[in-house]
């Protein structure tokens, strides 16, 4: 179901309120420049500091403006497996195709509770399951054995990968014996994850260049790994320099400059500095973006 290039969509706000109409725009932007799927919700979408309505409401949304163009993956993590099945049911109302969930943070379970989570969530919800494995945010990580494990439940249909290990996807398909859904959660090294077996990657930078990530992720299932990681060598510098400070606010500060959004941000996120500003917008006009 999920493949490609997928975007981890921001949030937008004006004046302290969720903007709707950037949204609904966004969503059709990144549907006409080409992608393969979307993430309102997740890390990137400041899903910490969206009260329930609204994170509700951005699911709504992005899954009317899509209006099954692509898959939406909606994010519904929460270290609380009760509120993680509220929001998973709420996207399966919303007509969303899976649900992206998050474990771990600030409980810090072990091994064995992580398993127990998502097979709590498995089994009082509705729609396919891909595991967010993130152990730089959520401390605790899936280890190889336990994401095999889960697997095993019939809905749970991939991961994304967030370690920053890339012998993970090899690792893990020598234990998942169905298909699965590998997508990297790093833009920076997707090329390489997915030489070792992945299938895509939920990008960041996509918010920004969504039709050269697509076009990266398309030679990568083509086989053209020499000219992938040639357009990835482009693209290096505005990866790194969207995360120069805390994701989002690089990426908002360069879809501002698109005419997207505005570069707001909800506290603890603050104002990116003008050294920042500086160098996103002097990448994206050497990217020919702007």
């Amino acid at each position: 179901m999920f493949y490609g290039a997928i975007t981890a969509l921001i949030t937008p706000f004006r004046q302290g309120q969720l903007d709707e109409d950037a949204l609904r725009n966004i969503v059709r932007w990144q549907i006409d420049q080409g992608i393969n799927g979307l993430v309102p919700v997740g890390t990137t979408g400041e899903s910490p500091t969206l009260s329930e309505h609204e994170h509700k409401r951005v699911i709504e949304i992005t899954v009317q403006e899509t209006n099954k163009a692509v898959p939406v993956l909606a994010g519904a993590g929460s270290n609380n497996p009760v509120e993680a099945v509220n929001y998973s049911e709420y996207a399966y109302q919303a007509g969303a195709d899976a649900t992206l969930h998050v474990a771990g943070y600030y409980n810090r379970p072990n091994q064995t509770g992580l398993y127990e989570h998502f097979k709590y969530v498995h089994d009082n919800s509705k729609l396919p399951i891909i595991l967010y494995n993130i152990p730089p945010r959520s401390v605790v990580g899936l280890e190889v054995s336990t994401l095999a494990r889960l697997a095993e439940l019939p809905r749970v249909i991939g991961v994304k990968d967030a370690t920053g290990d890339l012998t993970r996807p090899i690792r893990e398909r020598a234990f998942i014996n169905k298909p699965f859904n590998f997508l990297s959660g790093d833009d920076i090294t997707s090329v390489a994850y997915n030489i070792g077996g992945g299938n895509g990657c939920i990008s960041v930078t996509s918010n920004v260049a969504p039709k050269q990530v697509v076009e990266l992720q398309r030679l990568c299932r083509e086989g053209k790994y020499v000219e992938a990681a040639q357009l990835q060598d482009k693209l290096f510098a505005l990866h790194n320099a969207l995360f120069i400070e805390p994701n989002p606010t690089g990426p908002k500060y360069a879809m501002s400059l698109l005419g997207l959004c505005t570069e707001e941000c909800r506290l603890p996120m603050v104002p990116l500095q003008d050294s920042t500003k500086a160098t996103i917008r002097r990448i994206m006009e050497e990217l020919e973006l702007i």
